[in-house]
């Protein structure tokens, strides 16, 4: 890598055509809205009304799947994709590397001597995928190969296209010849199941019927995007998704100029493109906008059933990246790709619904208010007893690099619920009313609450978990994380305390309910108001008092991890069937397998590119500041003597303390991540002073400047 390297990155951004390439592509329309998904119109078009009918109230109603229609099924799905293009199809899954994997089979067979296509049933049903390299925490042996993938009706099948053609994917489930869990879907629909009994249970408790329950997710998910040209030209970004090493532009996000500005047209063109891939994907993809930093973006759909819009979310991140490699940029998923700007995460936007009513709304009467008030109650306490475990299912190497500055949350897990809803939990534990109101007393089901708008708070960007008017945000997920971790576990603390509520509500005389269930509510708040904070989540002062009331704060990931084995976790797990004691600690050894690697990875491209780019450069300006200095001295020229003298000394001390620092990383890297990290940290403070004192013409790699700017 040479400077001339760099320098010909910047004339080729510079010499490039204004207009997009190939000209503008045609807007999404509604047209042709989820065409290349099996869903509902398609199964209306070629299945036989009554498996059509059979197959819906297992997608809608989550009634048991009928093995015997899934012939029928997979001859109209075959049908349907070779009427797409597809030639081939696979079951496409989520393994525990926070992936897709996808296995491709050809519809090809031979009858007589002639080529035919077919899929039947047992190609719909169930796979045996093999994946023995995939990660599996010690759940299988590598000799012991034999994984099978299960079809997930809730999640339809759809054509994924390609320059060379179509696949048919078919969203599955991925366990071990044992029967354990070895993906991130299986996990998250154990959870669904386990919410939506505790759910009908608690409502059943306020006197209504039994009602379809369905988690809802909407997933905000940022990026960054740069030049392809600037990104080959970047070893560490090539390696490990992220810059190791950059000093930070004279003007970055300083000014606020980027968020909500303008789109350049070359962006804009990249984003029509993926909403034209997205809408025909049934992704229903709402938003996109510049977001704060230079160079980052935001894309968000319309909320969705959690399950598929896990699903949906993994295809945005592989359609953003692929549509990114044809426009001549490349899609940056890393929470922290550049230092000292804001990170990338994906704000998992939560709630549950039953039949047509979101608990998290807040209604106008007193009895759907007591609900309301009820839901409140029980995700505080589950919050505040599990706070170790949410913060557990965003840790990563990525995002630790991220969560507690510009604008992401901190590593505490805390509420915030605005001063409003505040006012009203404070009413209920002191049993009086808030600021305007009539009654003396506060009663639960009795008082109406006072009109609570759509958006009854003001946002609060450093808070992990914020009631933002009728749904929980949580802002803690990174953005190159799967959304399947952390809503498994939002499922189950919810569950957890719905079902711990509903114990105490079904002992209760039904002439007193109410009564009741205020003094229920009353003590919940008590006992975990601690969770309670509004303030910001960035000061200092925070952080002490989040020790001071006992909260959790497991800066890093390994310390975070270390929560998925905690006694109490594990049986909140196993208690409702989501996880096994075996499945956890296999992902505990995956994750910190994982984060290990990557942090490995990273000191060994910091090391490589200092002294193989960095180094020579820095000699290079150091030489001929030397002679420079001596030239001047043997023509006898005095002035100016002083400065180059005071140059050559401090690339000269710059170099002494690249050298020094590259050799502690070297002896860094074999042992622990901490001490990779602290070498790695250091040795980025002398790198970044060379590139300020280097002559911009000699330094290698591309600047901050370059890949934030320059599109």
């Amino acid at each position: 890598m040479t400077s001339e390297s760099r320098v010909s990155a910047i004339g080729a951004i510079a010499s490039m055509s204004q207009e997009p390439p190939g000209g503008e592509p045609h807007p999404a329309s509604i047209d042709f809205y989820a065409e290349d998904v099996f869903g509902e119109d398609a199964m209306r078009r070629y299945l036989p009304a009554p498996v059509c009918r059979k197959l819906l109230a297992t997608i809608k109603n989550s009634d048991p799947l009928d093995p015997e229609i899934a012939p029928t099924v997979a001859a109209a799905m075959v049908k349907w994709a070779v009427d797409r293009g597809a030639t081939h199809f696979t079951h496409w899954f989520l393994p525990l590397n926070g992936s897709t994997a996808e296995k491709h089979d050809s519809f090809l067979d031979l009858k007589d001597g002639k080529a035919i296509f077919t899929f039947g049933a047992k190609n719909l049903v169930a796979g045996e995928t093999d994946a023995s390299s995939l990660p599996s925490g010690g759940l299988r042996s590598t000799f012991e190969a034999r994984g099978y993938t299960a079809w997930d009706p809730t999640s339809p099948a759809f054509v994924k296209r390609h320059s060379n053609g179509a696949t048919l994917c078919i969203p599955t489930v991925f366990c071990s010849y044992s029967g354990d869990a070895l993906d991130k879907k299986t996990p998250l629909l154990r959870s669904m199941q386990a919410l939506a009994s505790a759910t009908r249970r608690l409502m059943k408790c306020f006197g209504l019927g039994r009602e379809h329950v369905e988690t809802t997710l909407g997933a905000e998910q940022e990026y960054f995007l740069i030049d392809r040209n600037f990104y080959l030209r970047r070893p560490d970004l090539i390696q490990s998704g992220r810059t190791v090493f950059g000093a930070p532009p004279q003007k970055h996000q300083q000014l606020e100029d980027h968020y909500f500005g303008s789109i350049k047209s070359r962006v804009l063109h990249f984003m029509t493109e993926v909403e034209n891939e997205l809408w025909r994907l049934g992704i229903p993809a709402k938003t996109r906008h510049n977001e704060v930093a230079p160079a980052q973006f935001e894309l968000a759909p319309l909320f969705e059933n959690v399950n598929l819009a896990c699903d949906h979310n993994m295809l945005v991140m592989e359609v953003l990246r692929q549509t990114a490699e044809r426009n001549g940029l490349v899609c940056l998923l890393h929470e922290k790709p550049f230092a000292g700007v804001n990170g990338s995460g994906k704000h998992n936007n939560w709630s549950v619904a039953y039949g047509d009513r979101n608990l998290l709304n807040p209604g106008a009467d007193p009895a759907q208010n007591a609900i309301f008030l009820t839901v409140l109650c029980a995700m505080i306490k589950g919050v505040d007893e599990h706070a170790d475990l949410l913060r557990a299912t965003v840790a990563g190497a990525g995002n630790d690099h991220r969560l507690g500055a510009n604008e992401a949350p901190p590593a505490v897990i805390s509420m915030f619920l605005g001063d409003q809803l505040m006012e009203i939990i404070n009413g209920i534990e002191g049993g009086h009313a808030g600021t305007g109101r009539k009654t003396a007393q506060m009663r639960v089901g009795v008082d109406t609450l006072p009109p609570l708008p759509h958006d009854a708070t003001d946002r609060n960007r450093t808070s992990p978990f914020a009631f933002t008017g009728n749904k929980f945000e949580f802002r803690a997920p990174g953005s190159s994380q799967s959304c399947a971790d952390a809503c498994t576990a939002l499922n189950v603390i919810a569950a957890e305390s719905f079902d711990a509520i509903a114990d105490e509500l079904e002992k209760l005389d039904d002439r007193d309910f109410n009564g009741g269930l205020q003094k229920i509510l009353r003590r919940i708040i008590r006992e975990h108001r601690r969770i309670l904070f509004n303030g910001d989540g960035y000061s200092d002062a925070w952080l002490e008092e989040a020790r001071r009331r006992g909260l959790p704060n497991n800066p890093d990931t390994p310390s975070a991890l270390e929560s998925l084995l905690l006694p109490a976790n594990v049986a909140l797990y196993e208690k409702y069937g989501v996880f096994t004691r075996r499945e956890l600690e296999s992902r505990h050894e995956v994750f910190v397998a994982e984060y290990v690697r990557r942090v490995r990875i990273e000191g060994g491209v910091a090391l490589e590119m200092a002294e193989s780019m960095v180094a020579p450069a820095a000699e290079a300006e150091y030489a001929k500041a030397v002679e420079a200095l001596a030239t001047a001295k043997a023509a006898g020229v005095v002035r100016g003597r002083t400065a180059e003298r005071a140059r050559a000394l401090r690339l000269g001390a710059a170099l002494d303390d690249l050298a020094k620092k590259s050799d502690a990383l070297r002896k860094a890297l074999p042992g622990e991540s901490s001490a990779i990290l602290s070498a790695m940290a250091d040795l980025r403070k002398t790198v970044d002073f060379l590139e300020g004192v280097v002559a911009d013409e000699r330094w290698p790699l591309p600047k901050y400047r370059e890949m934030l700017f320059l599109h």
